[in-house]
């Protein structure tokens, strides 16, 4: 019989080595049990909403009826799963300070990012950070990516948004706007009308990677205005959209209101249908 990881790590000689490898086991240890109680959460949930009774899941599963409805309540939800599992990586754009030369955050995108972060770990996700450079470099190949960026910053990105079959960026004389190829309709910040208005759209889609070997959760507001404003969507209604669109490819545009004073979203709301890619 092979030897267990615990058999393993135990059998360490190098203490610090002991140590850094038990701390990195019992890291993953710890993620996969949320997984794994996340997935039981759901599985419950599903069942039950096909008319399955508690007490026949109970009996089925070989534990308590009171047990079943305490894992239906507690642990981690399971629309969590909407921005990954395990480590979750949150990306958002470097740009450059033109005063100081160097790169920086903008305030909107430090707090989508922010945000992003706050509503993975309420899930009991783990969190990593990164940014997409300033001359628009990111590696897309990684799992569980939420990346906060548009076409604009990045030539890798424009190349994933435009493998969206619904969707698209465009521009024109006024700038950048999402087209809904399906219906024709074009959605554009308040900021290219006159009178100008503190309002934009936002781009929300699951995209798939370049190696092909899964995807990853895209937002992009024509203004980091936008890109805030889906934050603030997911932060109210993500158990609704996962409900519609899970773990597959989809895209969809938001509209967001905000404060011109704080930039602060004021009202989020989906202006074109949750479209699933699967069905294209």
């Amino acid at each position: 019989m092979p030897p267990s990881d615990l058999d393993r790590i135990a059998a360490i000689d190098d203490p610090y080595l002991l140590i850094r490898t038990a701390t990195e086991r019992l890291s993953a240890a710890q993620q996969e049990v949320t997984e794994l109680a996340r997935l039981r959460r759901r599985v419950i949930q599903e069942l039950h909403a096909q008319g399955v009774s508690y007490a026949q899941i109970a009996e089925q599963a070989g534990l308590s009826r009171g047990r079943i409805h305490q894992i239906k309540h507690t642990g981690p939800a399971p629309e969590g799963a909407f921005l990954g599992t395990g480590m979750v990586t949150v990306v958002t754009p470097l740009r450059l300070d033109p005063e100081k030369k160097r790169p920086v955050l903008a305030l909107d995108d430090m707090r989508s990012g922010q945000r992003l972060e706050e509503l993975a770990k309420s899930f009991g996700l783990a969190i990593a950070s990164d940014n997409v450079t300033i001359d628009g470099q990111i590696d897309l190949n990684r799992p569980n990516l939420v990346v906060v960026c548009g076409p604009r910053m990045s030539e890798a990105m424009q190349a994933a948004y435009d493998t969206d079959p619904v969707i698209r960026w465009e521009r024109d004389d006024l700038g950048w706007l999402l087209r809904d190829t399906r219906t024709g309709v074009a959605y554009r910040s308040g900021t290219q009308v006159v009178p100008e208005q503190p309002t934009d759209s936002a781009y929300l889609g699951r995209l798939p990677r370049p190696d092909g070997n899964g995807t990853f959760l895209a937002i992009a507001g024509i203004r980091t205005n936008g890109s805030l404003g889906v934050v603030d969507l997911l932060t109210s209604e993500i158990a609704t959209i996962w409900g519609q669109v899970g773990d597959q490819r989809f895209s969809t545009v938001v509209s967001v209101e905000y404060d011109p004073d704080s930039g602060e979203p004021t009202r989020t709301q989906l202006a074109s249908p949750l479209y699933r890619h699967e069905d294209d």
